[in-house]
């Protein structure tokens, strides 16, 4: 399966089964536009049923990872209908309806859930400001290396809006409540050591080997088989948020019944014969009966 190639906003590289995602608007420090995102969604939907890729990294190209939205637009600078008056009832009824979709919904929220429900694990390699949609994109990605003179910053309340792409969700799953309110109350750009020390992100990295060291964890991820790290994505993000362990359990015994029986024959025949697993299950093709689960 070929990846798409007619992208104007990025720049996608498949090498070693590690697909590099790059956001490509430099001149503007990859500021986000609707049209970035509709690109992303394409990628990650596309990765989903894609064999050749194993792992996938997102960056940022020259000096940014991503200024937040671009906005210079005309009008609504989101992309929002602004004669529209939507209820929470039309939000639980009529998500995908085209007119809720285009004219109501968050933009970035819809990117994030393209990335939710992806099967291939994705790193965030943090290469300079991340800002507003750029930072709150990361909440998202399983795990953030950062470039050491790189911020974040939640700065929606300092421009009287509030955090979007679904941040609400993630930021206090990954760092603590008191932690998200008070970068997002402030709008403070929060520099590489806090963040380390809060532990939004994995590693404080040097600029010139942020992606480098990226590369080396996806390298790592990418070696095993495909559908238990699918599996593995979507199990710790649905069953943290369950009511009784026991609701964890009725997964988790449905996955070990089956990969046992697949790549799992594999994984202990070579642990006995002291050799490298050959992995060959397709995660597009040949996931267990009971995925998806939710």
């Amino acid at each position: 399966m070929q990846l798409p190639t007619s992208h104007k906003t990025l720049i996608c590289k498949l090498v070693n089964q590690i697909l590099t995602i790059t956001l490509n608007r430099p001149d503007r420090l990859n500021a986000f536009t609707l049209e970035m995102a509709d690109e992303l969604i394409n990628v990650f939907e596309h990765a989903n049923n894609d064999d050749s890729i194993r792992a996938i990294i997102v960056t940022g190209a020259g000096k940014a990872f991503c200024a937040g939205m671009e906005l210079s637009r005309e009008d609504n600078v989101f992309g929002l209908n602004e004669k529209l008056q939507p209820t929470l009832e039309e939000m639980d009824k009529k998500l995908e309806n085209e007119r809720i979709k285009s004219g109501v919904r968050d933009t970035g929220g819809q990117v994030v859930l393209a990335i939710y429900d992806c099967k291939k694990p994705i790193i965030a390699a943090i290469n300079g400001p991340a800002v507003g949609i750029g930072a709150t994109l990361t909440c998202a990605m399983d795990m953030r290396l950062i470039a050491d003179d790189a911020r974040v910053g939640f700065v929606f309340n300092k421009i009287g809006i509030t955090p979007e792409a679904c941040s609400s969700w993630f930021l206090p799953k990954i760092v603590n409540m008191g932690t998200a309110l008070e970068w997002t109350f402030t709008g403070d750009l929060i520099d590489s050591s806090e963040l380390e020390k809060k532990g939004f992100v994995r590693s404080v990295e040097k600029q010139g080997e942020l992606l480098e060291k990226a590369r080396e964890l996806a390298l790592r991820i990418a070696r095993h088989s495909p559908v238990a790290v699918a599996l593995t994505r979507q199990m710790m993000y649905r069953n943290v948020s369950k009511e009784h362990p026991v609701d964890a359990h009725k997964i988790d015994s449905l996955a070990i019944f089956y990969t046992s029986q697949t790549s799992g024959k594999e994984g202990v025949a070579a642990f006995l014969e002291k050799r490298a697993p050959n992995f060959q299950e397709k995660a597009s093709s040949e996931m267990p009966p009971f995925y998806p689960w939710w």
